[in-house]
């Protein structure tokens, strides 16, 4: 049999939990398919452990948009991701990246694609401290947190080792009326400088509402910027490049379904097909 019909098949544990049935059916149309080795990991350390110990077998990560994210940020990390062909079945609730990636959501298509499927060179965005975008990047409005309120723990340390107490305070909790549920955090504009390329895209003298950074062509990104609108609606700013820099306040960001952060400044740079991904022929 072929080297390259010889596949690790690592299987999240959210997808064993969350949807047995299917992990159960991916696993049979691959195990008709090729010689496959399948994985069972119960956190991070063994899927990583997996990973590292797959020989000349193709990885097939089987589970949601994070397992795919994180197979790619350990092969990143280990400069070992260009030259590996990595195979995925989505399985859970989080599956956007896997569609706009273009890898089929069934079970069964998704299988078949790992088994008759080719491989796409597709770019990834990496960041300054080594982490990874496969698709979105994000930088919202800022969130003004909310006080502490520290009541409640101080509570649950009164209520230790008296059992008649607790009792009591659980009935009172039943029989009260729910308080109203409290409002969103407002939001306010950012103050960032955005360059692309070397460029001032805006400044910190320009709020804004909100940053979006999208895979574009080939070795591109696209970089939206929506300016803090006083009176008429302000137009977004674009701008197309390699290399993004945001600095400014301390800002989060979401990459993915990874929130990120807070930092002063961040530089991400696009490398153009630095990694291969299965997809239908």
């Amino acid at each position: 049999m072929a080297t390259s019909d010889q596949l690790l098949v690592v299987i999240d544990p959210v997808a064993r939990h969350s949807d047995g049935e299917s992990v159960r059916i991916a696993k049979d149309v691959l195990s008709a398919g090729a010689e496959t080795k399948v994985c069972l990991p119960d956190g991070p350390r063994e899927f990583a452990r997996a990973l590292d110990r797959r020989g000349s077998r193709r990885p097939v990560v089987v589970g949601d948009d994070r397992s795919l994210l994180r197979a790619v940020t350990l092969l990143h990390r280990r400069r070992e991701l260009g030259t590996t062909r990595l195979s995925f079945v989505p399985v859970g609730a989080a599956l956007c990246l896997a569609r706009s990636l273009g890898v089929p959501t069934g079970a069964v298509a998704a299988a078949r694609t790992v088994l008759d499927g080719a491989e796409r060179r597709l770019d990834l965005l990496v960041d300054d401290s080594d982490g990874v975008v496969l698709g979105d990047l994000r930088i919202p409005s800022v969130t003004s947190e909310p006080s502490r309120c520290d009541g409640a723990a101080v509570g649950e340390e009164v209520v230790q080792g008296r059992p008649w107490l607790r009792m009591r305070q659980t009935l009172v909790r039943t029989l009260a009326p729910r308080p109203p549920k409290p409002a969103s955090p407002p939001e306010r504009p950012a103050r960032l400088r955005v360059e692309v390329d070397g460029v001032t895209l805006v400044n910190l003298d320009q709020p804004v509402a909100g940053v979006s950074v999208i895979p574009g062509d080939p070795g591109v990104a696209e970089v939206e910027v929506r300016p803090v609108s006083v009176g008429a609606e302000a137009a977004p700013l674009s701008a197309v490049g390699r290399r993004v820099t945001v600095s400014g306040a301390d800002f989060r960001y979401r990459a993915d379904s990874v929130v990120g952060g807070p930092v002063r400044t961040r530089t991400w740079v696009v490398r153009e097909a630095a990694w291969g991904l299965t997809l239908p022929g």
